[in-house]
């Protein structure tokens, strides 16, 4: 950063800036933990050599508030995987049910940006492909900042609500699914091929909100890599050569996971259950009528307290299953042993 050629290349730099306040992002805290502590022994042996009893109440309240932090920082070792520490992106999928799951994919789409603004994430909603009458049918949020692949594979499966339908007249309950899906935002100097040659692009027009600009000109992009199939569309920005940039860092996201996954089956097993997962087999039961509650099934952590966690309130369903696979990973490991 002080060579002179630093601010040549705007982009590099940005990259490596971020970089750097990533790193001081981890080693900051322990020094100040480190330093804390010290300062706490030599309060601790002041206060017996005085015998000073508020000296005594200071030290074990600063103690409690050192072992909550040194918690925290213990909890980002078990985001393990080199993608945990970045960003990521984000897809809700209606399953069966018409109208009833489209508007459960939006109301999972709106928790997402509800917990990521209460973390500080920075989100932009890249796709959305609105349901026939309400909801959405799929939807892609990006969302940016530290961690953020880190907390959100956790989300990865199919969520189950049940609710009295506010679409059927009779008043019935009505149970609905949709699917989460999450990859990591991939850095540029991350090696995936990606060969134009495979590459099929595709322009339209946007169907989302924009005004007439949307409605005359095809600025939506849709690629398509031809040797797996995957397909990826942007919309959210008024122009095409933006939407075809987004549209391209996400299918090398897509594709990243994908080799990755064929390299580690072992590790897909313990960590990536998208594959295995099947409508009927949720992970998480969101319950608002006859009872509140929302239990996730891996964990068996639950909270009768659905509206909160639909406002975005999921950071401790997070840490739970983070906690949970570790737990898995560490007993495999013993069982091989």
């Amino acid at each position: 950063m002080k060579a002179a050629s630093f601010w040549d290349d705007h982009e590099s730099a940005q990259k490596v800036i971020r970089r750097v306040k990533f790193i001081k992002g981890l080693a900051q805290p322990v020094h100040e933990l480190a330093r804390e502590v010290e300062e706490l022994a030599v309060l601790d042996e002041l206060a017996e050599e005085e015998d000073d009893e508020e000296t005594r109440r200071e030290v074990a309240e600063r103690t409690d508030d050192v072992a909550e932090r040194l918690e925290r920082l213990e909890f980002k070792r078990m985001l393990a995987e080199p993608e945990d520490a970045g960003s990521a992106f984000l897809s809700v999928h209606a399953g069966a049910g018409g109208t009833e799951s489209c508007d459960w994919a939006a109301m999972l789409l709106r928790m997402y940006l509800h917990w990521a603004e209460r973390e500080g994430y920075q989100t932009e909603v890249v796709d959305t492909r609105p349901g026939e009458e309400a909801g959405v049918r799929s939807a892609t949020v990006h969302v940016q900042g530290d961690w953020a692949f880190g907390y959100l594979k956790s989300e990865i499966g199919v969520h189950r609500l049940v609710r009295i339908s506010p679409f059927d007249a009779s008043g019935r309950r009505h149970t609905s699914f949709a699917a989460v899906d999450v990859v990591p935002e991939i850095e540029d100097q991350i090696e995936v091929e990606l060969n134009d040659s495979e590459i099929e692009m595709e322009f339209l027009r946007s169907s989302g909100p924009g005004g007439q600009h949307v409605n005359k000109v095809s600025s939506a992009v849709r690629l398509r890599h031809v040797p797996t199939g995957i397909t990826v569309l942007c919309q959210s920005e008024r122009s095409q050569h933006k939407n075809r940039a987004i549209a391209r860092k996400l299918l090398q996201a897509k594709l990243y996971q994908r080799e990755k996954q064929k390299r580690q089956k072992e590790m897909e097993k313990l960590f990536d259950e998208k594959g295995e997962i099947a409508w009927g087999n949720q992970i998480r039961s969101y319950v608002l009528q006859p009872y509140q509650m929302v239990k996730d099934l891996r964990t068996e952590l639950k909270t009768g307290n659905p509206a909160a966690v639909l406002d975005g309130e999921l950071t401790a369903f997070m840490e739970a299953y983070l906690r949970y696979r570790m737990e898995q990973r560490a007993g495999a490991r013993a069982a091989e042993d």
